[in-house]
């Protein structure tokens, strides 16, 4: 199985340490043709509104717009989650691919100097993961067909709706590589 990992900006290669050490394949995706043979994708951390300006130039919005309308699945993580959501909050005109319906609040914890790790119990693990939040958002609003997967100080930090995940949290900055392992037998 081969893993995209969207290599614009932000902590991809975490995600491809994450999964190398899992025995996966990981491809760094920059444009549509690095979509080739790829599996999944996952969208990692970074700064949100470069990143979409940047996937909106190089075309790979759209592609994956349509690979996930074709059933690929697809995580992101902090950045990757904003970037997900159909809208977020106080920002109508910041880019978003719309393809997890809920709103977002950016930095919803605080600033780069409130960043923190702590446990999150995440629904179907049977331990609770480590979680790095930095500048991290939360889920102010979902869809009906959004389900919740992980809350942390009263607030839903993770999320799933069919085949698109988000997690406001950076597992991938973490020795824990369990959401990955997870997100790699995700039909």
């Amino acid at each position: 199985m081969t893993v995209g990992v969207v290599a614009i900006q932000g902590d991809y290669a975490k995600h491809m340490e994450a999964l190398h050490a899992l025995g996966g394949e990981g491809k760094e995706v920059r444009v549509p043709e690095d979509l080739t043979g790829v599996d999944r994708v996952i969208i990692p951390g970074g700064e949100s509104t470069t990143v979409g300006m940047l996937m909106q130039r190089f075309g790979l919005s759209e592609a994956l717009k349509a690979r996930v309308a074709a059933g690929m699945p697809i995580w992101g993580t902090c950045m990757g989650m904003i970037l997900l959501a159909r809208e977020v909050e106080g920002r109508p005109n910041q880019f978003t691919l719309g393809l997890l319906d809920v709103t977002v609040r950016r930095n919803a914890f605080g600033g780069q100097v409130h960043s923190f790790e702590d446990a999150v119990a995440v629904k179907g693990m049977q331990e609770p993961v480590m979680g790095v939040f930095i500048r991290a958002p939360i889920l102010v609003g979902m869809g009906p067909d959004v389900e919740p997967l992980a809350e942390y100080g009263g607030f839903v930090v993770a999320a799933r709706q069919g085949n698109v995940i988000g997690t406001s949290f950076h597992p991938e900055l973490t020795d824990d590589y369990r959401m990955h392992e997870w997100f790699l037998g995700l039909r």
